[in-house]
């Protein structure tokens, strides 16, 4: 089914471009192809000029009388192809320059300078629902180049970070398939539900993870929308910023193969250091004795002093987990090809992708099945234009990802959880096969007692999980010219189905445990047996998983007016947008609900001179979420810009200051996701008819069920609102482009529990109202400098900057007489509320005259201040500790250089003022995991090996408080002990390339050819040693990757 799926797909892509095949046909048909093979071909070389007569790389050059034939020029602006010089017409272009038609005259070797065309720089911005000329838009929108999200990985989210002002992101996984990075749009300005940005992928609303599955090598362009002016027109989705992506369409021109090939080695950032084994045995006991001195030790000295790590020793195992269940590096690869051009009647952009990503995960010999994590991602593509009519345009887009994954039955990350949860001296992995068990098939897993001990081994190798994403969509849209109604008037509309399906199953055996029966010092023999024989098995048994199908219809039109009338140009928009989604495999009533929304948008401008500009903006929203009273939101938006460099009593300094622009924008954008998807409907109540009743009679035989109410309704809950302030300056001179703003934010209606409910009233349930409030603030500054060296070498330095603060304004808490510390009010929504760790106690009699703490705890243990003086620590000593979890600083510089077909590109990301706090049950080493059902005991980490407080070292502020087996109540509060810094400073790029020139792959054929290496993650830099400080307080999941790749592009 899988297989028929892809071919199915495969072939509508190809059919697609039919009408064009049809229209290349024509042009070789008739009187024209007559008259071009009576004119001979001759090779016709030439270069094309900027007016300061630099190369142009990249200028398309065709024939007038045969569109699809031509060639681009190489870096140095040089190009060659086949013309008759007496007859034909070259056409030269290139974006941001005037289009300029050459006639050949005879001549077989041309020089052709292109001129610089304002308006069509001026008209490249991508805005909501549209494009504007660049120099009137008002609104706060950043623009990506899609080249810097072509980074050595499958999940484009990992190129986010440090290279765009005003997005915060940050990575804590480096898993394939579950490697998304997290991001926001100046931050988090709530405590809401839902704080994360809308994804649009041509106008199709889509998930985070649909964006990481995004080809790099499909994007046109990527937009970052991130105030009210830029976001007010989606209404109820734009309160958290907007990612617009578009994906290429088809030029006029020569079809245009374009093959890119990738091979990349992968392994951990870092990995956690473990302690030897005899010390972790030699800690263990103390950690017993240090708590209970006349408790029995967990191991012997004879056993400890015949330990030698790295032995094999079967009797005296000493498993190092992770090297016996992790491999050191991983191999990847990915390929693209894509195919375009197009003519009169119609263009066309097909592409085609495959990825391969690998986990390090090692497999048993023994198993006829492969458990590594295996992802592998199938991606098709087809943009397709149709001209019906000169004033008729028909568009296409057909997209699929196919997804399948093979893999352990837990997560890579439950994996390396389990590595450090497995004590390693107990038993071996495996045993060797003996005399005895020659004739058994299955794997003679290590164990102990009954076999209830973790065996992270047993756990990888005992089977796999297989499951399969599927992501389809399907566009058909018209473009209208309306210019015999009135010029500058145009229709557009698009209707969209999209359908994504996933299902998951597991095969698993259940592992047969052995242990050492018994050993023969002197000659060293030994027998094992089998400790569950009654609950292992031989075979694979098969599990069903999750089945779900998620169907969306979108339907979309636009009204759009654009005229200049002298010095006054006017716009005008009108949106109108209806999104149908069902979710039929969910299992609760109100997720089965189909979800509707529908919405009427526009945009009004007016711009003089090119000198002043101002917009209005609207979205007006109705959501299913809210009584009729307040389903229907309005959300305006108004601003306007001021082009200083273009006033008549600027131009002495134009020469030197090229642009000088101030913008500022004011609005109010909303959402209405303020609530998990089981809780849509909070203006009704949830009542459960057939709650636990009463039971009466002899021997209470009778019942009868009773009414129970979980939610109580309120009409009244209505929209989370945003009001967004933004002043910007834009700024060129001497080759150096800045754009500084600073940005406010203030939150109203945020959904939150009531806290205090008076108990006379009787409610069985929380009540929730739009109380909550939020203000925030914060700059964005991007700065870059770019400049020819000469006519061999090209530079670019960029750097970006985001702060984003926000904190509470009104939250409902409870009433404290003089803890005034305990209210939210001025903190961040990310803020923790902790104790102050004054140390570790020196001794007993410290502990005897301190205030009374938390369950029972002595010395080595930490000590907390008492904030408020009553002489025992509870939650009203708890103080905002730390800084926020999510950074309020995010940063990113680099810089590009090219020097004869030789260009390095480097980027480094920054992320400061955030914390992070170790988790105390999972690290604190010989504990017991709760969650599981096997007994298990952490790994010592060497960083508590190294220091720890103990009654021989009475170091105040050891790493780690005294050891123990059991988890101490009193530690585990959260405080300043175990608070960490989460600022670095990371190496995340850098890129070495060669592009062969093109008088020599010419020759075989192609247009471009270029080589190249990279690498990401290669360093970071931070206080913190222990892990990777990206994964913050996640340092026992799956680590971060460092990538080491190769890869070639060509075109033809």
């Amino acid at each position: 089914m899988k297989i028929e799926k892809f071919y199915l797909f495969l072939l509508a892509c190809f059919v697609a471009i039919g009408a064009y095949s049809q229209d290349g046909q024509q042009k070789m048909t008739g009187d024209e192809k007559s008259q071009q093979q009576s004119d001979a071909k001759v090779k016709i070389t030439g270069q094309v000029f900027d007016e300061s007569g630099e190369g142009i790389p990249g200028a398309n050059v065709t024939l007038k009388s045969n569109p699809t034939s031509g060639t681009v020029t190489d870096l140095d602006g040089k190009f060659i192809l086949m013309a008759s010089p007496q007859k034909d017409v070259l056409v030269v272009s290139f974006i941001g320059y005037n289009t300029q038609e050459f006639p050949l005259k005879g001549k077989t070797n041309v020089t052709i300078q292109l001129s610089q065309n304002v308006n069509e720089l001026d008209a490249v911005e991508i805005v909501a629902f549209g494009t504007q000329k660049k120099e009137s838009v008002i609104g706060s929108i950043t623009t990506l180049s899609p080249k810097s999200l072509r980074v050595p990985s499958s999940n484009m989210t990992t190129a986010l970070a440090g290279q765009v002002a005003g997005i915060i992101s940050y990575q804590t996984s480096g898993e394939p398939g579950a490697d998304d990075a997290s991001f926001f749009v100046r931050g988090i300005a709530s405590f809401g539900f839902n704080t994360s940005p809308l994804i649009l992928i041509d106008n199709i609303e889509s998930t985070s993870t649909d964006l990481g599955r995004l080809n790099p090598d499909d994007i046109e362009s990527f937009s970052i929308m991130k105030d009210a002016m830029a976001t007010a027109l989606y209404g109820s989705r734009g309160a958290n910023g907007v990612v617009l992506v578009k994906t290429k369409e088809g030029e006029r021109g020569k079809t245009k193969f374009d093959v890119r090939i990738e091979g990349s080695n992968s392994r951990p950032t870092s990995n956690i250091e473990l302690a030897d084994p005899v010390t972790y045995m030699k800690l263990h006991n103390e950690a017993i004795l240090t708590r209970d001195p006349s408790a029995p030790v967990m191991y012997s000295d004879d056993k400890i002093d015949r330990t030698v790590p790295g032995s094999g020793s079967i009797i005296y195992p000493t498993n190092d987990w992770r090297r016996q269940l992790m491999k050191n590096s991983t191999w990847n690869g990915r390929a693209n090809m894509s195919i375009s051009g197009g003519g009169n009647s119609a263009t066309y952009y097909v592409s085609l992708r495959y990825t391969k990503d690998q986990g390090l995960l090692n497999v048993d010999g023994k198993n006829n099945f492969n458990n590594n994590i295996n992802l592998q991602t199938y991606q098709m593509r087809a943009n397709v234009n149709i001209n019906v009519t000169k004033t008729t345009q028909v568009r296409v887009n057909l997209s699929g990802i196919f997804d399948t994954y093979e893999g352990p039955i837990y997560s890579g990350s439950e994996v390396y959880g389990m590595v450090m949860k497995s004590n390693p001296v107990l038993f071996p992995a495996v045993y060797p096969t003996d005399e005895q068990h020659k004739y058994i098939k299955h794997i003679l897993f290590g164990n102990s007692d009954d076999g209830s001990y973790l065996n992270p081994y047993a756990e990888l190798v005992k089977g796999y999980k297989e499951y399969e994403n599927t992501t389809l969509l399907a566009t058909l849209g018209i473009t209208q010219d309306l210019n015999f109604i009135t010029k500058g008037l145009k229709f557009e509309g698009f209707f969209n189905v999209s359908r994504k399906s996933h299902y998951k199953q597991t095969r698993q055996y259940k592992p047969y445990y052995y242990a050492l029966s018994s050993y023969d010092f002197m000659t060293e023999k030994y027998s094992i047996e089998n400790i569950n024989p009654d609950s292992g098995t031989e075979y694979l048994d098969f599990s069903p998983g999750d089945k779900t199908v998620n169907n969306v219809m979108t339907i979309e039109t636009r009204t759009s007016y654009n005229q200049t009338f002298g010095d006054h140009s006017v716009g005008g928009l009108i949106v109108t947008q209806y999104i149908d989604s069902k979710n039929p495999n969910y299992k609760t009533l109100q997720e089965s609900l189909p979800s509707r929304n529908m919405g009427v948008s526009g945009r009004f401008t007016y711009a003089y001179s090119d000198r002043y500009f101002t917009e209005f903006n609207f979205g007006y929203n109705a959501s299913e979420r809210f009584d009729k009273k307040h389903r229907w939101g309005f959300f305006p938006s108004v601003g306007g810009g001021w082009m200083i460099s273009n006033e008549p009593f600027f131009q002495p300094l134009s020469s030197k200051i090229t642009k000088l622009k101030l913008r500022a924008s004011y609005g109010l954008v909303g959402n209405d996701k303020i609530g998990r998807v089981d809780e849509r409907f909070l203006y009704l109540s949830n009542v459960n008819m057939n709650a636990g009743g009463a039971s009466f009679g002899y021997e209470n035989k009778y019942s009868r069920p009773g009414v129970n109410v979980s939610r109580y309704a309120n009409p009244a809950i209505g929209w989370e609102k945003s009001r967004k302030a933004n002043f910007a300056l834009e700024a060129s001179f001497y080759g150096f482009d800045l754009i500084a703003e600073y940005f406010t934010e203030h939150r109203t209606d945020i959904l939150q529990k009531r806290a205090s409910i008076p108990s006379v009233m009787g409610y069985q349930a929380d009540v929730y109202a739009n109380i909550g409030e939020t203000k925030g603030y914060g700059v964005d500054l991007d700065l870059k400098y770019q400049k020819n060296l000469n006519k061999n070498a090209f530079l670019i330095v960029r750097g970006n900057l985001t702060y984003a603060h926000s904190e509470y304004l009104k939250y409902e808490d409870n009433t404290y007489d003089k803890e005034w510390w305990k209210y939210k009010i001025g903190y961040s929504p990310n803020q923790k509320w902790g104790y102050i760790a004054e140390g570790l106690f020196i001794d007993d009699a410290e502990v005897a005259n301190s205030p009374v703490q938390f369950g029972d705890y002595k010395a080595g243990d930490i000590k907390y201040r008492d904030m408020n003086g009553d002489g025992v620590i509870n939650s009203l000593d708890q103080v905002p500790i730390g800084h926020p979890t999510s950074p309020e600083i995010n940063y990113g510089f680099g810089s590009t250089f090219s020097y004869k077909g030789f260009d390095i590109n480097f980027q480094f990301h920054g992320s400061a003022q955030s914390s992070f706090w170790i988790d105390y049950d999972k690290m604190s080493p010989f504990f017991k995991d709760p969650d599981m059902k096997q007994k298990t005991n952490n790994q010592l980490v060497k960083f508590i090996a190294n220091s720890y407080w103990s009654e021989s070292n009475r170091n105040r502020y050891a790493t780690w408080p005294r050891l123990s087996t059991t988890s101490v109540a009193n530690n585990k509060e959260l405080s300043t002990w175990f608070m960490r810094d989460g600022s670095f400073l990371r190496l995340k790029l850098v890129e070495l390339g060669y592009t062969v020139p093109q008088k020599i792959v010419s020759k075989w054929g192609m247009s471009n050819l270029r080589l190249y290496m990279s690498s990401t993650n290669l360093f970071v830099l931070s206080k913190f040693k222990d892990w990777d400080v990206e994964l913050a307080g996640n340092g026992l999941n799956y680590p971060l990757q460092r990538v080491f790749n190769i890869g070639v592009n060509v075109s033809f």
